[in-house]
């Protein structure tokens, strides 16, 4: 039989914070008795990037020092606390308790100075502050690894990309998202392994550029995660010329890097890839004018990817 005490004294202001020099945060400015089989007793939470430790501190009245403080955490939809940690109020009546948090719950500091870890619970005014804390909802954010680079391909060809969500768990829906029209469309899913890894693949159609990122909608062990997966050209073949464009161009300007289009308008970027090497040059002016040739590269752009005569090369356009 659990045995319920009262106590004279109590905790006084608490403050939850993240480690890493965030601000700190706020639990319960107005401590209050604990409601019993409902731990989540606040709406607003805290979100804690997965690693990061929580530290909650406070004070109790300075008669109190040398009494245990508790640091306990209740999962998510679950009424059951258990101790994280704990410490012991000092001469002047502050305390420091820290914890690290793999999942989502909440967290309350609680004194348990009978030598027990039996809470506390006030009946009635006491004429002072409740021996433990109101709960604060913590949101424990997974954490993400994906490798962010500059990825080329040709069009039809399979992009993928690698990662690991942590905390490890199996048969996490991971999602490739990609930046198009100002907006994230998904592209792919895959699921987690045992080790938190993934792998998502993708076959790029159609020519162009996007940004590209990894995400993870949480669940309810754990909040969002969002990681950037580098930035996408898929590529497609073309057969490209060179030229010398010291006199005017159609466009009526020299771009220093410029390629010569006959029908994409004027000041269009355009990405060329040629034996590993790749250029971005902006259209400034009409042609080439013979059969089969997409592009005329001026004397810069054709230089900068070691390009000379006729043959083929990669276009983004």
């Amino acid at each position: 039989m659990t045995t319920w005490r009262r106590s004279r004294s109590g905790l006084g202001a608490v403050m939850l914070a993240v480690s890493g020099g965030a601000a700190a945060l706020a639990a319960s400015q107005a401590l209050g008795a604990p409601v019993q089989g409902s731990p989540h007793t606040t709406s607003r939470s805290i979100r804690i990037p997965y690693g990061n430790p929580v530290i909650v501190r406070g004070t109790a009245p300075a008669s109190d020092a040398g009494h245990t403080i508790v640091l306990q955490f209740a999962r998510r939809g679950e009424a059951g606390w258990r101790q994280l940690s704990s410490s012991t109020v000092d001469a002047g009546g502050g305390f420091r308790v820290a914890a690290e948090l793999t999942e989502s719950g909440s967290l309350r500091a609680l004194d348990a100075s009978s030598g027990s870890l039996t809470p506390f619970l006030a009946r009635g005014s006491t004429g002072g502050a409740d021996p433990a804390s109101r709960p604060m909802p913590v949101d424990v954010a997974a954490r993400m690894g994906v490798p962010d680079r500059q990825i080329s391909l040709l069009g039809g060809q399979t992009l993928q990309v690698r990662g690991r969500l942590l905390p490890a768990r199996a048969g996490r829906k991971v999602s490739l998202q990609g930046r198009q029209a100002g907006r994230w469309q998904t592209l792919a899913s895959a699921r987690t392994g045992s080790a938190g890894r993934f792998l998502l693949r993708y076959v790029a159609n159609g020519a162009g550029q996007e940004r590209v990122r990894v995400r993870f909608a949480g669940d309810r062990l754990n909040g969002s995660a969002n990681a950037p997966a580098g930035q996408v050209t898929v590529y497609r073949d073309a057969v490209a010329s060179w030229y010398s464009d010291a006199g005017n161009t159609a466009c009526g300007f020299h771009a220093h890097y410029g390629v010569a289009n006959r029908s994409l308008p004027c000041g269009t970027t355009v990405t060329f890839r040629y034996n590993g090497r790749s250029v971005t040059a902006t259209v400034d002016d009409r042609g080439p004018f013979v059969a089969g040739r997409d592009w005329d590269l001026n004397q810069n752009t054709a230089g900068a990817l070691g390009f000379g005569g006729v043959g083929a090369v990669w276009s983004s356009q």
